[in-house]
């Protein structure tokens, strides 16, 4: 079968994604991506240990991001996001930054992180108290409520499943759950935390029913790597992904310059009663109006 006629396949511009090993959710990353982009994943190489902060701090060392960069190096992303929270917020607001330094300088191209893209998202909605949602122990939890005060944003409720593996087979309906007890207080958002919890499909539910921006890990990590190359993450019915009209500019009206003082007007001389037009006073004769010259006609 010639097949030549059919050209392409178009470009494909890259987002480069380092995960954790244990990471299970590619597909989900997916689905927030457009046609005209790919993903190239790549995960931290294996420990034996359980999702812990000890966990976090193991999958976040500068060496082993700038491995996994340089391997992502060779499929020539445009941008690179290390896709996991507790390993990104694990060190503080200090650390999430040197991380996305490490990270830039290993792949001379912009990078970013969950946590960091979290905090993105919130800037861009303008939020400051957010509910939060987490399949971590409790130490985990409470590190993550430690980089968000950090950062300037109040947690006002949170509900946790204090699991240490196989986060990824936690169906929607636990989130669901947890979303409803976590939202407590005057939230304004909710945030569900860790890459490895699927979200995609319960965000437009839970929006619905608590009438607030939902964000989730997976979500903030694609729209901010997209928002790097200047493209629109996909999702129907997530606040974050709708457009929000810019603030029109005023214009800026030309400078005028004051008019000058007028000088005092002279009182004028009385003007006497005036009779009626062409009508000359009694005894005389009112003068005839002469016609204007031929050269004249039609002069307005």
């Amino acid at each position: 079968m010639e097949v030549s006629f059919l050209g392409g396949p178009e470009p494909q511009r890259g987002v480069g994604v380092v995960a954790p090993f244990d990471f299970a959710l590619d597909r989900e990353l997916w689905r927030w991506v457009p046609d005209d982009i790919s993903l190239r994943v790549t995960r931290t190489p294996y420990v034996p240990v359980e999702v812990s902060l000890d966990l976090a701090r193991l999958v976040s060392e500068h060496e082993t991001l700038g491995e996994a960069v340089r391997a992502l190096g060779a499929s020539e992303p445009e941008v690179i996001a290390y896709a996991c929270t507790s390993g990104s917020f694990v060190g503080g607001a200090a650390g999430e930054r040197a991380m996305c330094e490490a990270m830039t300088r290993a792949g001379e191209v912009p990078s970013l992180t969950t946590s960091g893209a979290l905090v993105e998202a919130l800037t861009e909605l303008g939020v400051g108290r957010i509910a939060l949602v987490t399949p971590y122990t409790e130490s985990v939890t409470q590190s993550l409520e430690e980089y968000l005060g950090e950062v300037g944003v109040t947690v006002t409720g949170r509900a946790f499943l204090g699991l240490t593996r196989h986060i990824w087979k936690v169906p929607y309906r636990s989130v669901v759950d947890m979303a409803r007890q976590a939202v407590v207080g005057a939230a304004d958002a909710l945030f569900i935390s860790c890459t490895n919890l699927p979200t995609y499909d319960a965000i437009p539910q839970l929006e619905a029913e608590l009438r607030m921006p939902v964000l989730s890990a997976n979500q903030v990590t694609m729209w901010a790597a997209l928002r790097r190359l200047g493209a629109h993450a996909v999702g129907p019915y997530q606040a974050l992904l709708l457009d929000r009209p810019s603030t029109p500019e005023v214009p800026t009206l030309p400078r005028v310059e004051p008019l000058p003082p007028v000088a005092p007007v002279s009182p004028a001389a009385p003007i006497g009663p005036v009779g009626p037009v062409g009508v000359a006073p009694q005894g005389q004769t009112a003068p005839s109006a002469e016609p204007l010259p031929e050269d004249t006609e039609g002069w307005t």
